[in-house]
C-alpha cells in the first residue's frame, strides 16, 4: 500500500518504518526541515533499538521517504496516519491544534478517497472533530476517520510494532475497515487480533491501558513505601503477588515514579475528561499525586542519611532518561532529583548512555556530564541510581569504591540485590527494602 505519516517523532518514526518494512511504500511528513534534511541524508533523529537498521534497509530500498510539504507527501496515499503532538495544555487536558491544524490542510488537498488515521494519543471525540473539519469542505464521499491508537514502549517500540499483542482499530466504515485489516495483516500472523471496535471506545481503550498501568506501578511504589516502615521487603511482596495469575508479574517493580511522553499525559488527560464530564475519577487524581511525591523519595533518603544538609556534597548520578533503552528525558524523574538536589546546594556529576545531550538541553553548565560511569564517581559523597540501564547492573565494584569518597548507594530502581551491597560493604538504600549499613 501507499502510506503517509505526518508527524516523525518516536510514534510517526516507528510506525513509518515498519509499514515500509513490510513492503509498503511510505512517505514521512514533518515541518522541521532540518529534522527531514537529517533523515533525508540517513541520519536516525532519535535513539530506538533497531530503527537504525530498519530505517537504513527501506531508505536503501527506495520505500521509505521523506518532505517537509504535506501536498507532495499526500498525493498518491491510500492511508494518512496523523502521529502528531498532543502535549497537554494548560489545564491538563490534550492541546489537539496540531491534529486539527493538519486536519484543515488535508481539507483543501484531498481530491480522491483517502483513510484519515489518528495515531496520536488523542481524548474521546477526537475522530469525530477531525471528520467535521474535513467535512466543511471534502465530499464524505472521499474520506473516512478512523481511529488505531500505538501501543509502543519507548525501548522496545519495533518489536512491539512489529509483533503487536492486539492492533486496536475504530471505524464505521466497512471499507476503512477491509483497508486496515488488510494493512496489518502482515503484523498478526501468529494469531493476535486485530480488534475492531467504534472510534470513540478505541479512543478510550488507550487511555483506559495507560492510565491502568500507571495506577498498577503507582499502586507498588506506595506498597514499597509501606513496607520500609512496616520492615517488610518489597521484593518478596512482589514475587508473592506476582505469583497470583490474576495478577502477574509486570509492572510490578518499585521505583522512583513513572515519566515518559505518554503516561504523565495520559492520566492528566483522562483525569481531565472526566472531570469536563462531571466525574470525578478518584484514582487517577491519586496516582497524579502519589507519583509526584515519589519523584522525592529519593532526595528525602540522601538528606536523612547527611543530617538534613547536602550543600557542598557531591552526588554522582547513573541514569537520566526516563526509562533504559532511550534518550527520552520527557518527565523524567531524573530531572525532579536533579532540581531538588541543586536547590539544595549540592554539586552533580552524571552519565547516561543515551540521554547525556537531551538533559545538556535543559541543565547547561549547571552539572557536569561525563563520558563513562565510573568518571561519575570521582571524589563523590554517594551514588544516585534513577535509571536501570543494563550497563550499571553489574558493574565494578572495587572501581567504584576506589572512585567514591563515601561508600554510599541510592537506588532508586532497585538495581542491586541485598546480598551483594551486604558482601560489597556499601551503605545502601532503595525502594520497599531494608537500609543496609557497613
Amino acid at each position: 500500500m501507499k502510506l503517509a505519516v505526518v508527524g516523525t517523532g518516536y510514534v510517526g518514526l516507528v510506525t513509518g518504518t515498519c509499514f515500509a518494512e513490510m513492503g509498503n511504500h511510505v512517505v514521512c511528513i514533518d515541518i522541521d526541515a532540518d529534522k527531514v534534511k537529517r533523515m533525508q541524508e540517513g541520519e536516525v533523529p532519535i535513539y530506538e533499538p533497531d530503527l537504525d537498521i530498519l530505517f537504513e534497509r527501506n531508505t536503501t530500498q527506495g520505500r521509505l521517504h521523506f518532505t517537509t510539504e504535506l501536498k507532495e507527501g499526500i498525493a498518491d496515499a491510500e492511508i494518512i496516519f496523523l502521529a502528531l503532538p498532543t502535549p497537554p495544555g494548560g489545564d491538563g487536558s490534550a492541546d489537539l491544534s496540531f491534529v486539527m491544524d493538519v486536519a484543515q490542510q488535508l481539507s483543501g488537498m484531498i481530491t480522491d478517497y483517502k483513510i484519515i488515521v489518528d495515531k496520536s494519543t488523542v481524548p474521546v471525540g477526537t475522530a469525530e472533530k477531525v471528520q467535521n473539519i474535513l467535512a466543511e469542505r471534502l465530499d464524505p464521499a472521499l474520506f473516512d476517520v478512523v481511529s488505531n491508537p500505538e501501543f509502543l514502549r519507548e525501548g522496545v517500540a519495533v518489536d512491539d510494532f512489529m509483533k503487536p499483542d492486539r492492533v486496536v482499530v475504530g471505524t464505521s466504515s466497512d471499507k476503512a475497515r477491509e483497508k486496515m485489516r488488510r494493512l496489518y495483516e502482515p503484523f498478526v500472523r501468529q494469531g493476535n487480533p486485530i480488534i475492531f471496535m467504534d472510534e470513540r471506545s478505541a479512543e478510550m481503550t488507550k487511555y483506559a491501558a495507560n492510565s491502568y498501568l500507571a495506577a498498577r506501578i503507582t499502586f507498588m511504589n506506595e506498597i514499597a513505601n509501606l513496607c520500609e516502615k512496616l520492615g517488610a521487603n518489597v521484593d518478596m511482596v512482589r514475587v508473592g503477588m506476582g505469583s497470583d495469575t490474576r495478577i502477574g508479574k509486570r509492572f510490578l517493580f518499585p521505583g522512583v515514579g513513572y515519566g515518559g511522553s505518554c503516561f504523565p499525559k495520559d492520566v492528566q488527560a483522562l483525569a481531565k475528561a472526566a472531570a469536563e464530564s462531571d466525574y470525578d475519577f478518584r484514582i487517577l487524581n491519586s496516582v497524579m499525586q502519589v507519583n509526584q511525591d515519589q519523584k522525592g523519595i529519593l532526595v528525602d533518603k540522601i538528606l536523612r542519611y547527611f543530617g538534613g544538609d547536602i550543600k557542598g556534597k557531591n552526588i554522582a548520578i547513573w541514569g537520566l532518561a526516563f526509562k533504559p533503552e532511550t534518550d527520552d528525558i520527557r518527565e523524567a524523574p531524573a530531572i525532579t532529583i536533579i532540581q531538588s538536589l541543586l536547590e539544595k546546594g549540592a554539586k552533580i556529576k552524571a552519565f547516561d548512555p543515551e540521554a547525556m545531550d537531551n538533559i545538556r538541553k535543559l541543565f547547561g553548565n549547571s552539572i557536569e556530564l561525563v563520558d563513562n560511569q565510573y568518571d561519575a564517581l570521582d571524589e563523590s559523597d554517594a551514588l544516585a541510581i534513577i535509571t536501570e540501564w543494563g550497563a550499571f547492573r553489574n558493574p565494578d565494584f572495587e572501581e567504584m569504591k576506589k572512585r567514591m569518597s563515601k561508600k554510599a548507594i541510592f537506588d532508586g530502581r532497585n538495581v542491586f540485590s541485598l546480598e551483594i551491597m551486604e558482601e560489597q560493604g556499601f551503605d545502601y538504600e532503595s525502594i520497599g527494602r531494608p537500609v543496609l549499613r557497613k
